[in-house]
Parts: C-alpha cells; sequence; structure tokens
C-alpha cells in the first residue's frame, strides 16, 4: 500500500498533539504516537512512566494495545514523535512486529520534521513472529 505524503503529515500531527499528553515526570523524555489501522481508524499513545520504572508504558505500545482493546489487529502506519526524532524502543518494535512487519514507521521530532521512515521489517531484521510458534505436524 501506498502512503501519500498528506497521510504521513497527519499521522505526524496526530503524534505531536499526543505527545502534549505524555506523563514523563522522571525522564522527561516525552512520547506520542499514532497508529493507522487498515479500516482508517486512528489510535494515539503517549509513554506513561512510573516510580517503579518495570511498570512504565511506552507511546507505541499504548497506541497498539488500545487499538487492540478496541478490535482492531491490522495496522499499516505508524507516527512517533520526540524531542529530538528517537526511534522506538527494542520492545516496541517486537510489538509492532507482532502485527505487521509491512507496517510504515515514521520517526519524527517535535517541529514535525521526518527524520526516518521505514518498515517494521527493515527497524526489526530477523524479528520473533508469530510464525516461529507454529507447530510442525
Amino acid at each position: 500500500m501506498n502512503i501519500t505524503q498528506a497521510e504521513i503529515t497527519f499521522v505526524v500531527e496526530l503524534a505531536k498533539e499526543a505527545r502534549r499528553r505524555a506523563y514523563a515526570p522522571y525522564s522527561n523524555y516525552f512520547v506520542g504516537a499514532a497508529l493507522r489501522t487498515t479500516t482508517g481508524k486512528f489510535f494515539t499513545g503517549v509513554n506513561i512512566e512510573n516510580a517503579a520504572y518495570p511498570s512504565t508504558i511506552c507511546a507505541e505500545r499504548t497506541a497498539i494495545f488500545s487499538a487492540v482493546a478496541q478490535g482492531e489487529r491490522e495496522f499499516d502506519l505508524i507516527a512517533v514523535v520526540t524531542a529530538n526524532g528517537g526511534f522506538p524502543c527494542g520492545g516496541c518494535r517486537q510489538v509492532m512486529a507482532e502485527f505487521n512487519l509491512d507496517m510504515t514507521v515514521v520517526i519524527a521530532d517535535e517541529d514535525g520534521k521526518i527524520h526516518q521512515t521505514m518498515t517494521v521489517r527493515e527497524l526489526l531484521p530477523g524479528a520473533f513472529t508469530p510464525s516461529f510458534l507454529q507447530k510442525n505436524h
């Protein structure tokens, strides 16, 4: 599926807006994500930190988990916005790989400048996917 520049700009703007709602009192590294489903719905997420650090969740997973909780399972585009165009962590890359290795990932900074556009497959080469869990008969 070809994604237009207008579609990318729109999802980056959604992620920028979501980033304003991030809860990051410890790292002060605010992240927003916006996810588009193949049915055209949008879900946003923010990083939510916790004093018990392992309980923290990233923006990308918040968006994906929100979508899944609403019955969505197929995604084609996600934008991640940070102050400096930081990339998703390994855990988020793995969660994205669970749903679509060919999903487009747009990395942008707080000004909306796009730093990188790639697929999950490019972001996580050699991803562990559900196919590895299939039983051989």
